[in-house]
């Protein structure tokens, strides 16, 4: 999808002005970024999702988020949220956390039938040793606690411990992917979470998200307005070993001015290195075969290139793990 969405994306800028191609190449990259999508919630769901935590206050991204919420459920729908004083801090990933929150909403708002009564609350929350034993994957502490209530139609019991698989789903056919219950559970899981769902049929739903407590201050909320796409003339070194993704990388890098040099591997990489070719960036994926590792190619590149920069890519997070706790990781 990598490989698709990048060829087309140069494609486009080369259609200008031909408004019936330009459509065309559009609906491909909307298939693309639907499939990318689904591609992110499957990742979730097998917890394998990259993900950015830092440390956020729920209660102000819940307010934050109010507006948006409104929109997705209608006229019809009363929202009322409830922040408890005093609400610890968590550390997850807070595009995570609205996405989840976002998706209990639609869901929520489904179940009424556009008609009803929708609460958020946020709280803090103490799990003890009596609810872990009862729940085998919860470690007793304090957690912050976020749920979403609606007065919608409820969930037989039946198919309550079903709701959490993927593809699992009682709307019907075209109304949803089924994955929306299994990404909230994957990423609740892998930011060490809880997640517990009580339903009555006819009375409603009540789906809680239970984060581990940050006693760390909240971060700095950076605003990130979008800016237009500006290249230079320095020296790249790409290195990836799959060709087709090493190809359309290193054209649209060299369409923004940029010098590319290229390599399959890190060892190929190496070689380049010692040359004696002065090169500004190392840009590599982090999981590669042959005998060099990327970690260990950057060292190298560093020893010989004093000042040069590395920015390391990889589309899992578990390979980041192999960098020994690096932060210069981008996910692509």
């Amino acid at each position: 999808m990598q490989v698709i969405g990048a060829n087309l994306e140069m494609l486009s800028a080369e259609l200008a002005g031909n408004d019936k191609l330009l459509r065309r190449v559009e609906s491909a990259l909307q298939a693309v970024w639907r499939g990318s999508k689904l591609a992110s919630q499957l990742l979730a769901f097998a917890r394998r999702q990259p993900l950015s935590p830092r440390v956020i206050n729920l209660g102000r991204l819940t307010r934050n988020a109010d507006d948006m919420f409104r929109r997705a459920l209608g006229e019809g729908i009363d929202i009322e949220t409830v922040i408890a004083g005093g609400l610890w801090n968590t550390c997850v990933d807070p595009v995570q956390v609205e996405t989840a929150l976002l998706n209990l909403v639609i869901n929520a708002r489904d179940a009424m039938d556009g008609h009803g009564k929708l609460t958020i609350e946020a709280g803090n929350a103490f799990l003890d040793d009596n609810y872990a034993l009862r729940h085998a994957e919860v470690t007793p502490g304090q957690y912050v606690m976020i749920a979403v209530s609606d007065t919608g139609c409820g969930i037989d019991p039946e198919i309550l411990e079903k709701v959490f698989d993927p593809f699992f789903s009682t709307k019907s056919e075209g109304r949803g992917t089924g994955l929306g219950l299994s990404m909230i559970h994957g990423f609740d899981k892998q930011s060490r979470g809880h997640i517990k769902i009580y339903s009555e049929l006819g009375q409603g739903s009540t789906v809680r998200i239970y984060l581990p407590r940050s006693r760390e201050d909240e971060d700095a909320q950076v605003e990130s307005g979008a800016s237009p796409v500006i290249g230079g003339s320095e020296t790249i070194l790409l290195v990836e070993d799959d060709e087709d993704v090493r190809v359309t990388t290193a054209e649209m890098l060299s369409e923004l001015g940029y010098n590319v040099l290229r390599a399959k591997d890190a060892d190929s990489a190496l070689v380049i290195i010692e040359s004696g070719a002065a090169i500004d960036l190392l840009f590599t994926d982090i999981v590669m075969p042959g005998t060099l590792r990327a970690p260990e190619l950057a060292r190298k590149a560093q020893q010989k290139i004093p000042g040069i920069a590395v920015l390391f890519t990889t589309g899992y997070v578990e390979n980041a793990a192999l960098l020994g706790g690096s932060s210069g990781v981008a996910s692509i």
